[in-house]
């Protein structure tokens, strides 16, 4: 791996963290009595971590996060250490273009620095130097520009502008870009964890390739992204971003309850303990989760995402008024998630969709009751219609529902994705939307390491 200086503890670092779907769970997963079947996605975000190399006798104290495939996408913060152990505080700093506040990335820096200046002594003493982190995201986590264009960067080294396809530019602001709600928020932050962490601390103090490592990150980023979205989600998410495919059972909410934020007495420490402490109670089971040979998750984008946190009110405030009734459809989704996940497991493809249309009618019926759609009438007549088409197996609108990308489990092969897109095209012309069949598909892998060399267009 290529280093940014003789320190071994600034390298210069990639990693990347996938997508989710939230394949069966929605809602239930919230609770602790229940679990989900997630799956990773092959998009993935990419933070390249590197070090600002500057003039003999210059010092910046400023770390720049920037995302070129958006407008005025570039932040500058500063740091300090906090009296009283209050960890490492981060300011965004003005520059001359106005720029929104990112509060996912000020809050991962906060959390993710206060975290590293409190287990290496060393980086506590001699403080943190400079640091350049470029964020990449595979283009299915946004809906494609009308006119996509080829991303540019220009490299302070070689001062030249460099096309990348895989990476477009959306020609709108971060703000303004219509997302295809395959998890961004938690592989940005997971991502942007995981590479702090590696270019910060030696190999011996974080190694995303162990156990360890991936505990560490998953911890971490759970509470960062916590903190970020202010409030305790199900963490899904997070630990899809980290851990790829799997059965998820979320944490205690507790857990975070007596944590202090950045800068107050105490939060650094308190925030190793809880990170690398042995309370952390959820649960990532890998064992048996996967899809059978030729039988693939793909997604469909139907172009305006959904208010998740208004749905969850009303799906909260249902089961609140109900309870003996939500107990009881609760554990009818339960049974389905436990029968979907052996099926795909143990390659038993001729009963995907027996599995899969009543939990779909599941889904209904709770959104129906509670006044949240959760299956919409235009997903839902959509999805149905796409059923018939030969090679598609079963469908879901995941999550929490509604109109974020829609998830078919198909046949892997060349035909039956012909078939799709075709069904998609008539389907957008005919009811005047725009649907697509995306590139991305469920993967197993979680965050990993990549080959910095494969970034050279964005290495100084």
């Amino acid at each position: 791996m290529a280093g940014g200086s003789d320190n071994p503890g600034n390298r210069t670092v990639v990693v990347s963290a996938p997508g989710k779907v939230l394949l069966a769970g929605g809602y239930i997963v919230l609770d602790r009595k229940h679990t989900g079947l997630v799956f990773g996605l092959s998009a993935r975000i990419h933070v390249l971590a590197q070090e600002i190399h500057t003039s003999a006798g210059v010092h910046l104290r400023e770390i720049v996060v920037q995302s070129p495939q958006f407008l005025n996408a570039t932040w500058k913060y500063g740091y300090h250490l906090a009296e009283n152990g209050g960890g490492i505080k981060v300011t965004q700093l003005q520059s001359g273009t106005p720029v929104d506040q990112n509060h996912f990335v000020e809050t991962t820096l906060s959390y993710v620095l206060s975290y590293i200046s409190q287990v290496d002594k060393t980086r506590a003493a001699h403080g943190f130097e400079p640091a350049s982190l470029l964020v990449l995201a595979d283009n299915d986590y946004y809906s494609k520009p009308k006119e996509p264009t080829t991303t540019t960067t220009t490299t302070s080294s070689s001062n030249q502008t460099s096309p990348h396809p895989r990476f477009l530019h959306f020609g709108t602001t971060l703000r303004d870009a219509h997302k295809t709600g395959l998890g961004s928020s938690a592989a940005i932050v997971t991502a942007l964890t995981a590479s702090l962490l590696a270019h910060y601390l030696p190999p011996h103090l974080f190694d995303l390739s162990t156990p360890a490592g991936r505990r560490a990150l998953h911890n971490l980023a759970q509470v960062a992204h916590c903190a970020a979205q202010g409030k305790v989600g199900s963490g899904f998410d997070v630990a899809s971003a980290v851990y790829g495919s799997s059965v998820y059972r979320r944490f205690s909410p507790a857990l975070l309850a007596a944590l202090p934020g950045p800068g107050e007495d105490g939060f650094a420490e308190k925030l190793v303990g809880l990170v690398d402490g042995e309370g952390w109670d959820c649960e990532v089971r890998k064992e048996g989760v996967g899809l059978p040979e030729g039988v693939a998750v793909r997604m469909c984008d139907v172009d305006c995402g959904t208010q998740t946190v208004s749905m969850v009110k009303k799906v909260h405030a249902w089961r609140e008024g109900n309870a003996e009734v939500a107990a009881g459809v609760y554990e009818q989704l339960q049974g389905k998630v436990d029968e979907l996940t052996e099926v795909l497991g143990e390659g038993r493809v001729g009963e995907i969709g027996r599995v899969m249309k009543p939990f779909r009618e599941l889904m209904r019926t709770m959104g129906r009751e509670c006044g949240a759609p959760i299956e919409p009438d235009s997903q839902e007549e959509m999805l149905d219609a796409l059923e018939g088409v030969e090679g598609v197996l079963g469908s879901v609108v995941p999550g929490a529902g509604g109109y974020d990308a829609a998830a078919v489990v198909m046949r892997d092969d060349e035909e039956t994705e012909k078939r799709v897109k075709a069904f998609l095209r008539e389907w957008s012309k005919e009811h005047e939307i725009q649907v697509r069949l995306m590139g991305v598909r469920g993967e197993t892998e979680g965050a990993r390491m990549e080959d910095p060399s494969e970034f050279k267009l964005w290495t100084q």
